[in-house]
């Protein structure tokens, strides 16, 4: 494999969140029953005009914003020609020649490494229906809810060297588009889906053909039909034969992709402009205006984490993964206190990720909210609960057992034992019971002194400071 050099190149679809439909009035809320959501111009009617829709073309440009791309003063809709039963009018309203936005560029990370992966170009266009094959006693239906739906077509340079990177670049190109809000990013449903155009060849070769896998709405299917795809390619001309271009499809049940059509060039869906539609004129004033209602980046978050709140560079990439995460990381610091960012952090990345995941919930839906997570970081801060007892603590809050971290403690009785009256006797009684341990340690045993340690905390169950039970016992076991 190493002899081979992958190429990859991601068009993602984003369903822009609007209310209506790119070019009608009809509704593109999800779930509803077939052909409910279809108007007179999704069904393309003779007679009938589309009107473009305002809110969709703030969408794309929040997105020029957020990549650093070029905003076209003046963009065109053209027209896409090609048949298919989803798609009433026999072409698709797209943008070809001029989109709307041209250039910018994405910072993925793999592992503890950063790339910028290019972007080429993001342009309008609509959504196709949807053809139904079940439950109609062998014949196919056609629902155009989707028809007419918004869309931003993302297409990156093919910048890409490995399906690690391609799953990275697609996860980060999904946290900034919900992040900025111009989409809900529920791949499910269909609101973001990626096309991965994959192709090999030997380290300082021409491009190899590429093959276009399509509709991959999930990221572990875009990862699983990556590494087939090179892999068949790669065998294929390793055995003597060639690739030809091919728009392929995904089986998630054979983990197999398969070849559905030879691939189309631009030139076979002949675009020429839409003559119903005028040019799109974007203004500097409408581009400010949409800039001052952007929030605060992915990236400058970032980079204020580490500035702020003294946290790696590491650290606050992973708590600005998404806006949620990093909402709620500054809510804990704010009612926990900037001193305590680092242990907040700890938090959220550890036992509550774990938590999420084991549950297998959004962070939204966490019943430990801010402030409770808060008052546990306090807690263990200023020395009431050790780490052991901060768990049990994060445990009864988060099945709803108490008000907040001081009122389970109170109820526990869970306070840390940090008296040193109390602390001495503990540890008197300790020495004084585990005789061969003092001697080992003695003997310059380190593991001896851990074990004295632990006898402490069992005694106390849990209860006492093991800072100053270590503290203690050295003392005492020095000047016996």
């Amino acid at each position: 494999m190493s002899a081979w050099e992958v190429i990859i190149g991601l068009e993602t679809h984003v369903q822009l969140s609007t209310q209506s439909k790119i070019f009608s009035g009809a509704s593109t809320a999800f779930g509803a029953e077939p052909n409910a959501q279809a108007c007179f111009i999704d069904a393309a009617l003779p007679g009938v005009l589309p009107v473009l829709n305002r809110e969709a073309v703030v969408c794309a440009i929040k997105f020029g914003l957020a990549v650093g791309g070029s905003i076209a003063p003046r963009s065109i809709f053209a027209r896409k020609n090609y048949f298919y039963p989803d798609l009433p009018k026999g072409y698709q309203i797209s943008q070809y020649e001029i989109p709307v936005i041209s250039g910018g560029a994405l910072t993925i990370r793999v592992g503890e490494q950063e790339k910028i992966v290019r972007l080429t170009r993001a342009h309008l266009e609509e959504d196709a229906g949807k053809s139904l094959h079940e439950d109609f006693h062998g014949l196919s239906g056609i629902d155009l809810n989707r028809a007419g739906t918004p869309l931003l077509e993302i297409v990156s340079e093919p910048d890409l060297r490995s399906s690690a990177e391609a799953v990275a670049y697609a996860k980060a190109l999904h946290a900034l588009v919900t992040w900025i809000g111009i989409c809900d990013g529920n791949m499910q449903e269909g609101s973001f889906r990626c096309d991965a155009n994959v192709s090999v060849r030997r380290p300082g070769a021409p491009l190899g053909t590429r093959r276009e896998i399509k509709n991959l709405n999930s990221f572990r299917f875009l990862q699983q039909a990556i590494d087939y795809e090179v892999r068949w390619q790669i065998e294929t001309l390793e055995d003597g034969g060639r690739i030809e271009q091919a728009t392929v499809l995904f089986d998630p049940d054979t983990g197999q992709t398969r070849a559905m059509r030879s691939k189309e060039d631009a030139h076979d869906y002949r675009y020429f402009p839409d003559p119903d539609l005028l040019p799109l004129d974007i203004g500097e004033d409408w581009i400010a205006e949409v800039q001052a209602s952007l929030p605060e980046l992915p990236q400058a978050m970032r980079a204020r984490f580490v500035r702020d709140y003294g946290l790696s560079d590491y650290d606050a990439a992973c708590l600005t993964a998404t806006r949620e995460q990093a909402d709620y990381f500054e809510q804990t610091v704010a009612a926990a206190g900037r001193e305590l960012a680092k242990p907040c952090a700890n938090w959220l990345m550890g036992e509550i990720a774990a938590r999420l995941n084991r549950e297998d919930i959004e962070l939204a839906a966490a019943p430990l909210r801010p402030n409770k997570l808060a008052g546990i970081v306090r807690r263990v801060a200023d020395g009431t609960l050790s780490s052991k007892l901060a768990k049990g603590v994060f445990d009864a809050l988060w099945s709803g057992e108490g008000e907040d971290a001081d009122a389970v403690i109170a109820a526990r009785g869970l306070q840390q034992i940090s008296d040193s009256g109390e602390l001495e006797r503990l540890v008197d009684e300790v020495i004084a019971g585990n005789g061969k341990s003092v001697e080992e340690y003695r003997a310059g045993k380190e593991k001896a002194f851990n074990a004295l340690v632990g006898q402490v905390m069992k005694a106390s169950r849990g209860k006492a400071n093991p800072q100053q039970a270590g503290e203690l016992l050295k003392r005492k076991l020095g000047s016996v």
